[in-house]
């Protein structure tokens, strides 16, 4: 186990009520953290773990989602990761915000739909705190914003997969990554648009300011999903 994984847990929001907030520091070995999100993940469908938002950042590396086209990894430049979260190939690393959600939609009302819509709203209203108007697009996974050049480009990565209708993955927020890092593949798939994020955008790029925007959005992100106590 990845020692720091015993490490914060920060205090949540009250009205999260039993759904644990955790602040990763530091870098997460990749395949660590996908075994601790796993683990956690049947712990909640046997009923003996709470729900987890678990946020933290990646060493560099590319992610191969579920759909992911062999011709959009350009240059593997960096390790490349298999996983069972839907979607194509994207980017983790320093600088970028990843928030691990495991949410227990049993409880939740078992609409997955819901769940990727509420995590959208929650980007997307996060961002909204940091001056970023964000949105989503017809037939584009993520969340979307203009570049400074006034072009469209996505800062905000979704993924997310079911298991025991428990989610696992989450979401990926550009905070203040390299972009150019992204050079090596084709980013979800998608040629005719780039990524941009906030430190690209001239706007607050640090990670104790975006996780507070995010934990004040948190609340209505799972009001969203639904009631944990509906059976």
């Amino acid at each position: 186990m990845h020692a720091a994984m015993t490490g914060e847990i920060t205090a949540p929001p009250p009205e999260l009520g039993d759904v644990e907030w955790r602040v990763e520091p530091g870098l997460l070995d990749y395949a660590a953290g996908v075994a601790d999100m796993t683990q956690r993940a049947e712990a909640i469908a046997a009923g003996a773990a709470r729900e987890r938002i678990w946020l933290i950042e990646h060493p560099p590396l590319y992610t191969a989602g579920t759909s992911a086209v062999a011709s959009d990894l350009i240059a593997p430049r960096f390790p490349v990761h298999e996983t069972g979260r839907g979607g194509q190939y994207t980017y983790h690393g320093p600088g970028q915000r990843i928030a691990y959600l495991n949410i227990d939609l049993a409880r939740r009302g078992r609409d997955v739909r819901l769940f990727v819509q509420a995590i959208e709203h929650w980007v997307i209203a996060a961002l909204a705190d940091l001056g970023v108007p964000a949105w989503t697009a017809d037939g584009r996974i993520g969340v979307w914003t203009h570049d400074r050049d006034g072009a469209e480009a996505k800062i905000a990565a979704i993924g997310v997969r079911v298991r025991k209708w428990v989610t696992l993955h989450g979401v990926a927020i550009n905070v203040a990554p390299d972009l150019s890092h992204y050079s090596g593949i084709v980013p979800c798939g998608i040629r005719a648009f780039g990524v941009t994020s906030l430190a690209a955008l001239g706007k607050p790029a640090d990670m104790a300011t975006m996780d507070a925007a995010l934990a004040t959005h948190a609340p209505a992100l799972l009001a969203m999903v639904g009631d944990s106590t509906r059976a």
